[in-house]
């Protein structure tokens, strides 16, 4: 196979952190003689776009683009309850390597594969020597980037659905899914009505807005004030 035929494959997740919604890992392969169409495009880094309507609207329009150029596009999306799960058994980060091992094997044969996170994704390397690991490679590598876009717009689409249900009864919700202060407003708003908590919400997270719903649905006292917050940490580029 010539240099410019060489087929590569970028790999890279959203939606990790959040409290709401699902987690989505992306595999976008394409030829190294198309690399520079993606470059063209503006494709880079999901994050750098921001949380803005504006922002959710311009992934949405390179992700269709991503979609034209790359040879193969495949998505997993993994629902909260799962999330939960694996969670609970200290398996997140198995979870996400058997994603990204599922989407090599669902994909075309790639000569290189570039995974975004070293000590996430660096134990897939014993079965596919041709991988390569890397922190941050959503910020050197276009094919990572492109899969980071073509995922957060997933993520995106899959949130909108869930808040575009939940809203009709609650009036706009803001926050993004995450562990913020707005979010907390709405679950509590939620549990206050409904006596739980939404099915896309992850139970399973260390968080103290959670902690407080799940004892006061257990009947047990309310978590005291100050008490440590503790959500998947930041490492190396991914929550662990």
């Amino acid at each position: 196979m010539s240099r410019t035929s060489t087929m590569m494959l970028g790999i890279d997740e959203a939606g990790r952190g959040p409290v709401i919604g699902p987690l989505v890992l992306c595999g976008v392969w394409a030829r190294r003689s198309l690399l520079g169409k993606l470059v063209g495009i503006g494709t880079r880094d999901s994050k750098t776009f921001g949380a803005s309507d504006r922002a959710r609207k311009r992934r949405g329009q390179l992700a269709a683009q991503i979609r034209a150029i790359a040879d193969h596009v495949i998505l997993f999306c993994v629902d909260a309850a799962e999330v939960d799960r694996r969670t609970r058994l200290g398996e997140l980060n198995l979870l996400e390597q058997e994603l990204a091992a599922a989407a090599i094997a669902a994909g075309p044969v790639a000569d290189r594969i570039i995974a975004d996170g070293a000590r996430l994704f660096g134990p897939l390397q014993t079965a596919h020597p041709q991988l390569r690991a890397e922190d941050h490679a959503d910020s050197t590598s276009v094919l990572v980037a492109a899969a980071s876009i073509v995922a957060k717009d997933e993520r995106d689409t899959q949130f909108a659905k869930i808040i575009e249900q939940l809203e009709v009864e609650f009036g706009p919700i803001h926050g993004g899914g995450y562990a913020n202060a707005q979010t907390a407003k709405f679950l509590r708003a939620y549990f206050e009505r409904h006596g739980q908590l939404p099915a896309e919400v992850r139970r399973s997270w260390s968080w103290e807005v959670l902690r407080e719903i799940n004892r006061r649905q257990a009947g047990a006292a309310p978590v005291r004030r100050g008490e440590q917050l503790s959500l998947p940490v930041e490492r190396d580029g991914h929550a662990s």
